[in-house]
Protein backbone atom coordinates (compact mmCIF):
# COMPACT_ATOMS: atom_id res chain seq x y z
CA UNK A 1 0.00 0.00 0.00
CA UNK A 2 2.22 3.00 -1.14
CA UNK A 3 0.30 4.95 -3.45
CA UNK A 4 -2.43 7.14 -1.61
CA UNK A 5 -6.10 7.77 -3.30
CA UNK A 6 -6.65 11.49 -3.82
CA UNK A 7 -10.64 12.02 -4.03
CA UNK A 8 -11.54 14.13 -6.79
CA UNK A 9 -15.03 16.16 -5.91
CA UNK A 10 -17.14 13.24 -7.43
CA UNK A 11 -15.55 10.78 -5.82
CA UNK A 12 -15.63 12.87 -2.17
CA UNK A 13 -19.68 12.90 -3.43
CA UNK A 14 -19.69 9.52 -2.99
CA UNK A 15 -17.71 8.72 -0.09
CA UNK A 16 -20.23 11.51 2.03
CA UNK A 17 -23.25 9.47 0.64
CA UNK A 18 -21.87 6.25 1.59
CA UNK A 19 -20.72 7.52 5.48
CA UNK A 20 -23.98 9.66 5.78
CA UNK A 21 -25.72 5.75 5.21
CA UNK A 22 -23.33 4.07 7.62
CA UNK A 23 -24.21 6.80 9.83
CA UNK A 24 -27.92 5.88 9.99
CA UNK A 25 -26.65 2.16 10.62
CA UNK A 26 -25.73 3.53 14.25
CA UNK A 27 -28.32 5.38 14.83
CA UNK A 28 -30.89 2.34 13.99
CA UNK A 29 -28.84 0.28 15.98
CA UNK A 30 -28.90 3.11 19.60
CA UNK A 31 -32.61 1.92 20.07
CA UNK A 32 -31.80 -1.60 19.51
CA UNK A 33 -28.69 -2.40 20.84
CA UNK A 34 -29.67 -4.38 24.87
CA UNK A 35 -29.04 -7.12 27.12
CA UNK A 36 -30.60 -10.38 26.43
CA UNK A 37 -29.38 -10.08 22.45
CA UNK A 38 -27.29 -12.29 20.48
CA UNK A 39 -24.46 -10.80 18.69
CA UNK A 40 -25.72 -12.55 15.97
CA UNK A 41 -28.94 -11.56 15.94
CA UNK A 42 -27.70 -7.64 16.27
CA UNK A 43 -25.28 -8.86 12.93
CA UNK A 44 -28.86 -10.05 10.93
CA UNK A 45 -30.01 -6.98 11.80
CA UNK A 46 -28.03 -4.43 10.42
CA UNK A 47 -27.22 -6.88 7.25
CA UNK A 48 -30.87 -6.39 6.98
CA UNK A 49 -30.73 -2.88 7.37
CA UNK A 50 -28.17 -2.12 5.06
CA UNK A 51 -29.52 -4.10 2.48
CA UNK A 52 -33.23 -3.49 2.29
CA UNK A 53 -33.61 -0.09 3.99
CA UNK A 54 -30.74 1.70 2.70
CA UNK A 55 -29.96 -0.20 -0.49
CA UNK A 56 -26.58 -0.52 0.14
CA UNK A 57 -23.90 -3.75 0.56
CA UNK A 58 -22.29 -4.57 3.92
CA UNK A 59 -18.46 -4.37 2.74
CA UNK A 60 -17.44 -6.55 5.59
CA UNK A 61 -19.16 -9.65 4.63
CA UNK A 62 -16.96 -11.54 2.26
CA UNK A 63 -13.89 -9.60 2.80
CA UNK A 64 -10.95 -11.81 3.97
CA UNK A 65 -12.77 -14.66 3.96
CA UNK A 66 -15.15 -13.23 6.96
CA UNK A 67 -18.54 -14.19 7.37
CA UNK A 68 -20.37 -11.60 8.63
CA UNK A 69 -21.37 -8.16 8.34
CA UNK A 70 -19.68 -6.64 11.45
CA UNK A 71 -17.16 -7.24 14.18
CA UNK A 72 -18.67 -7.42 17.88
CA UNK A 73 -16.07 -6.72 20.75
CA UNK A 74 -17.30 -7.11 23.93
CA UNK A 75 -15.36 -5.82 27.19
CA UNK A 76 -11.60 -7.76 26.70
CA UNK A 77 -12.61 -8.26 23.11
CA UNK A 78 -9.70 -5.40 21.77
CA UNK A 79 -11.31 -5.73 17.83
CA UNK A 80 -12.50 -8.43 15.36
CA UNK A 81 -15.07 -10.08 17.85
CA UNK A 82 -17.00 -12.47 15.97
CA UNK A 83 -21.07 -12.84 15.95
CA UNK A 84 -22.73 -15.54 17.41
CA UNK A 85 -25.63 -17.11 18.38
CA UNK A 86 -24.87 -18.36 21.84
CA UNK A 87 -23.00 -15.09 22.97
CA UNK A 88 -26.06 -13.22 24.83
CA UNK A 89 -25.33 -9.39 25.93
CA UNK A 90 -25.20 -9.02 29.36
CA UNK A 91 -26.19 -5.61 31.59
CA UNK A 92 -22.88 -4.92 32.68
CA UNK A 93 -21.40 -5.14 29.08
CA UNK A 94 -19.25 -2.79 27.17
CA UNK A 95 -19.52 -3.65 23.00
CA UNK A 96 -17.87 -1.94 20.16
CA UNK A 97 -19.57 -2.34 17.27
CA UNK A 98 -17.49 -2.64 13.81
CA UNK A 99 -19.45 -2.27 10.72
CA UNK A 100 -18.05 -1.04 7.07
CA UNK A 101 -20.92 0.38 3.99
CA UNK A 102 -20.23 0.47 0.09
CA UNK A 103 -22.64 2.64 -1.62
CA UNK A 104 -22.19 2.84 -5.67
CA UNK A 105 -17.93 1.37 -5.45
CA UNK A 106 -17.52 3.38 -1.87
CA UNK A 107 -16.62 2.08 1.36
CA UNK A 108 -17.04 4.30 4.56
CA UNK A 109 -15.86 2.39 8.11
CA UNK A 110 -16.73 3.15 11.48
CA UNK A 111 -17.42 1.67 15.15
CA UNK A 112 -19.28 2.67 18.32
CA UNK A 113 -19.09 1.50 21.77
CA UNK A 114 -22.55 0.94 23.49
CA UNK A 115 -22.54 0.93 27.54
CA UNK A 116 -24.98 -1.11 28.53
CA UNK A 117 -27.06 -0.24 32.03
CA UNK A 118 -24.84 -1.41 34.73
CA UNK A 119 -21.58 -1.38 33.04
CA UNK A 120 -18.92 -0.01 35.78
CA UNK A 121 -17.75 3.67 36.11
CA UNK A 122 -14.17 2.44 35.11
CA UNK A 123 -15.96 0.65 31.98
CA UNK A 124 -18.10 3.47 30.90
CA UNK A 125 -14.89 5.99 31.98
CA UNK A 126 -12.86 3.91 29.30
CA UNK A 127 -15.38 4.45 26.56
CA UNK A 128 -15.77 8.13 26.85
CA UNK A 129 -11.83 8.71 27.06
CA UNK A 130 -11.39 6.32 24.02
CA UNK A 131 -13.73 8.04 22.13
CA UNK A 132 -12.26 11.56 23.10
CA UNK A 133 -8.57 10.22 22.24
CA UNK A 134 -9.86 9.71 18.57
CA UNK A 135 -10.94 13.10 18.80
CA UNK A 136 -8.17 14.59 19.79
CA UNK A 137 -6.58 13.49 16.62
CA UNK A 138 -9.26 14.02 14.29
CA UNK A 139 -9.14 17.64 15.30
CA UNK A 140 -5.37 18.14 14.39
CA UNK A 141 -6.68 17.17 10.24
CA UNK A 142 -5.47 19.08 7.94
CA UNK A 143 -3.03 19.73 4.87
CA UNK A 144 0.37 19.65 5.86
CA UNK A 145 -0.13 17.93 9.01
CA UNK A 146 1.76 14.93 9.26
CA UNK A 147 0.82 11.05 10.46
CA UNK A 148 3.14 11.59 13.24
CA UNK A 149 1.39 13.98 14.69
CA UNK A 150 -2.45 12.19 14.56
CA UNK A 151 -0.73 9.00 16.45
CA UNK A 152 1.49 10.98 18.99
CA UNK A 153 -2.03 12.95 19.95
CA UNK A 154 -3.85 9.40 20.57
CA UNK A 155 -0.85 8.13 22.55
CA UNK A 156 -0.52 11.27 24.95
CA UNK A 157 -3.75 11.67 25.38
CA UNK A 158 -4.18 7.74 26.36
CA UNK A 159 -1.02 7.50 28.44
CA UNK A 160 -1.89 10.90 30.60
CA UNK A 161 -5.38 8.64 31.49
CA UNK A 162 -3.46 5.40 32.71
CA UNK A 163 -4.10 3.38 29.69
CA UNK A 164 -2.09 2.03 26.71
CA UNK A 165 -2.54 1.68 23.30
CA UNK A 166 -2.57 -1.35 20.81
CA UNK A 167 0.03 -1.32 18.16
CA UNK A 168 -0.84 -4.49 15.90
CA UNK A 169 -3.69 -2.79 14.35
CA UNK A 170 -4.21 0.53 12.81
CA UNK A 171 -6.42 2.71 10.40
CA UNK A 172 -6.22 3.11 7.20
CA UNK A 173 -6.82 4.81 3.13
CA UNK A 174 -10.33 3.54 2.15
CA UNK A 175 -12.63 4.39 -1.08
CA UNK A 176 -13.02 1.60 -3.20
CA UNK A 177 -10.85 -0.25 -1.14
CA UNK A 178 -11.66 -1.42 2.40
CA UNK A 179 -7.69 -1.16 2.73
CA UNK A 180 -5.60 1.43 1.25
CA UNK A 181 -2.82 3.40 1.70
CA UNK A 182 -1.44 4.96 3.97
CA UNK A 183 -1.80 2.89 7.63
CA UNK A 184 -2.41 5.32 10.08
CA UNK A 185 -0.48 4.25 13.77
CA UNK A 186 -2.28 5.36 16.47
CA UNK A 187 0.95 6.25 18.12
CA UNK A 188 3.72 7.70 16.91
CA UNK A 189 6.32 11.11 17.29
CA UNK A 190 5.17 14.94 16.38
CA UNK A 191 6.45 16.15 12.55
CA UNK A 192 7.54 12.53 11.24
CA UNK A 193 5.57 10.70 8.59
CA UNK A 194 3.64 11.21 5.79
CA UNK A 195 1.84 14.96 4.86
CA UNK A 196 -1.43 14.88 4.78
CA UNK A 197 -2.90 16.27 1.24
CA UNK A 198 -6.44 17.78 0.52
CA UNK A 199 -8.25 14.86 -0.72
CA UNK A 200 -7.18 12.22 1.16
CA UNK A 201 -9.32 9.67 3.18
CA UNK A 202 -9.05 7.32 5.82
CA UNK A 203 -9.82 6.03 9.28
CA UNK A 204 -8.64 6.93 13.10
CA UNK A 205 -9.91 4.07 14.97
CA UNK A 206 -7.45 3.72 18.36
CA UNK A 207 -7.92 0.75 20.02
CA UNK A 208 -7.03 1.42 24.48
CA UNK A 209 -6.73 -1.00 26.52
CA UNK A 210 -7.31 -0.43 30.46
CA UNK A 211 -4.32 -2.46 31.41
CA UNK A 212 -1.38 -3.85 29.13
CA UNK A 213 -1.14 -3.44 25.56
CA UNK A 214 0.35 -7.04 24.97
CA UNK A 215 -2.98 -8.78 22.94
CA UNK A 216 -3.21 -12.59 22.11
CA UNK A 217 -5.33 -14.03 18.88
CA UNK A 218 -7.90 -16.74 19.69
CA UNK A 219 -8.42 -20.05 18.03
CA UNK A 220 -11.29 -18.57 15.83
CA UNK A 221 -7.88 -16.82 14.10
CA UNK A 222 -10.62 -13.64 14.45
CA UNK A 223 -11.14 -12.46 17.47
CA UNK A 224 -8.51 -10.84 19.35
CA UNK A 225 -8.57 -10.04 23.31
CA UNK A 226 -6.62 -8.32 25.84
CA UNK A 227 -3.79 -10.63 27.38
CA UNK A 228 -4.79 -9.32 31.09
CA UNK A 229 -8.23 -9.72 30.27
CA UNK A 230 -8.91 -6.39 31.38
CA UNK A 231 -11.32 -4.20 29.17
CA UNK A 232 -10.50 -2.67 26.11
CA UNK A 233 -12.36 -0.14 24.24
CA UNK A 234 -12.76 1.61 20.38
CA UNK A 235 -13.51 4.24 18.62
CA UNK A 236 -13.98 4.51 14.60
CA UNK A 237 -14.78 7.61 12.08
CA UNK A 238 -13.88 8.00 8.27
CA UNK A 239 -12.16 11.27 8.25
CA UNK A 240 -11.63 13.47 4.27
CA UNK A 241 -8.98 15.76 4.24
CA UNK A 242 -10.56 19.10 3.53
CA UNK A 243 -9.11 22.47 1.75
CA UNK A 244 -8.94 23.81 5.40
CA UNK A 245 -9.30 21.28 7.34
CA UNK A 246 -11.34 17.81 7.89
CA UNK A 247 -14.97 16.19 7.59
CA UNK A 248 -16.00 13.65 9.27
CA UNK A 249 -17.93 11.62 6.74
CA UNK A 250 -19.37 8.83 8.90
CA UNK A 251 -20.55 12.11 11.42
CA UNK A 252 -23.75 10.93 13.51
CA UNK A 253 -26.67 12.81 15.06
CA UNK A 254 -25.57 13.12 18.09
CA UNK A 255 -21.72 14.53 17.18
CA UNK A 256 -23.28 16.90 14.72
CA UNK A 257 -21.21 19.75 16.77
CA UNK A 258 -18.14 18.51 15.97
CA UNK A 259 -18.54 18.46 12.37
CA UNK A 260 -16.92 22.35 12.77
CA UNK A 261 -14.50 20.99 16.02
CA UNK A 262 -11.40 22.88 15.78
Amino acid sequence: MTDVSIKNAQQIALMRASGKLLAQVFVMLDNYVQPGLSTMEINDTVERFIIDELNARPASKGQYGYQYVLNCSINDVVCHGVPSKSQIIKSSDIINLDITLEKNGYITDSSKMYVMPDASLEARKLVNDTTEAMYSAIKLVKPGVRLGDIGHAIQSFAHKKGYSVVREYCGHGIGTEMHEAPNVLHYGKPNTGMQLKQGMTFTIEPMINQGSAKIKTKKDGWTVVTKDKKLSAQAEHTILVTETGFEILTLRPEEINLSSMT
